[in-house]
């Protein structure tokens, strides 16, 4: 009898995932029921169709958004992906207010996410591909230098650029990486390390009266192939100016000139953009390339900050170049996480 009663008890009680599959139809009974035959649930919820509204709105005209004030435009860009977040919670808000008229405005912003993003959610990873390419801003204030280098090198990358060396630094990256890469060029604050030799090698003017970007000629064993090196201005959100960018976008509009007026058919351009595919601000550097991430990655390939990413701004971007696949690289000791791709220079096939 003491047995069957503790048995009863135990049953009853109930604890762990039963237990909270419990909770769960309860919760779902609650947020469902009372719907059928309550007029109420068309007339309830206005606001939070409106709200599904304006945020689809906002995703869908984010070009027309202006940048006259504080670059607002370009702020939104920069995390527009991040805009999603917003209709799980509209989702929710709609069910508990039990509006059936805002479920259905959420079709609008859902639609428009999907239609923006969607394509980089599926894994677009292809095989082979003849050359892997890497960059990293590596942060000047890296404690570990020589293991970021390692740690680079260690993704079997065949060309590496790293930006933001500092004059202190450069020899101890230079040490760690000569065994795996013969032929390198620092120019400025950026670098270029390749395991095919180099020629033409030169900085790229992007009008900040310092050097932060170059330009090299990289001979594959499929031939030649000219890669450019840039760490745009970086970009600050303050709160009496908006997000001022004004010095990165024109030095975006430099660096899009110079890779217009490049002779060679073949392009890589590897660095900190400081900025998304999606902003307009880049549009002299994104009209003109291909980003690997978009065309042959897994997902966002976010990269900054390190610690957790929110956003692309290290970019790999091609032209002339068939994209393979795309990825980041483990943390380092940045406050950037490396990325990568492999490509296919021979594109007559």
């Amino acid at each position: 009898m003491a047995q069957q009663a503790y048995m009863t008890e135990t049953d009853n009680g109930g604890s762990g995932p039963e237990r909270r599959r419990d909770r769960f139809r309860r919760l779902m009974s609650h947020l469902f029921s009372g719907w059928r035959g309550d007029p109420g649930i068309w007339r309830r919820g206005m606001v939070l169709a409106a709200l599904a509204v304006i945020l689809a709105l906002v995703m869908l005209l984010h070009a027309r958004i202006p940048n006259r004030v504080g670059n607002l435009g370009s702020l939104t860009e920069t995390f527009l992906p991040w805009l999603g977040l917003l209709i799980p919670v509209l989702l929710l808000s709609a069910l508990v207010r039990k509006s059936a008229t805002a479920l259905i405005a959420l079709l609008v912003p859902v639609t428009v996410w999907l239609n923006l993003f969607g394509g980089l959610l599926s894994d677009k990873t292809g095989s082979g591909g003849d050359l892997t390419v890497a960059t990293h801003n590596v942060n000047a204030d890296n404690p570990d230098p020589s293991g970021t280098a390692r740690d680079v090198a260690a993704s079997g990358a065949d060309v590496v650029a790293l930006e933001e060396l500092t004059a202190t630094a450069v020899p101890v990256y230079e040490r760690a990486l000569e065994s795996t890469y013969k032929y390198h060029s620092v120019q400025g604050t950026v670098g270029l390390w390749s395991k095919y030799p180099m020629s033409d090698v030169r900085a790229v003017d992007i009008k900040l009266g310092w050097t932060r970007a170059m330009r090299a000629t990289v001979t594959t064993p499929e031939g030649p192939v000219a890669f450019y090196v840039a760490h745009l201005p970086s970009v600050r959100v303050k709160l009496e100016a908006g997000f001022t960018a004004r010095q990165r976008d024109t030095s975006a509009d430099a660096l899009g000139e110079a890779i217009a007026d490049e002779r060679l058919p073949r392009k890589i351009l590897l660095g900190d953009l400081n900025g998304t595919m999606n902003d307009r601000s880049l549009n002299g550097v994104t009209s003109q390339m291909r980003s690997t991430q978009g065309a042959a990655g897994n997902g966002f390939g976010f990269s900054w900050p390190a610690s957790f990413p929110m956003a692309r701004i290290d970019q790999i971007m091609v032209q002339g170049i068939e994209p393979v696949s795309s990825w980041t690289l483990p943390a380092t000791g940045s406050d950037h996480l490396p990325v990568a791709a492999r490509v296919n220079l021979d594109t007559s096939s």
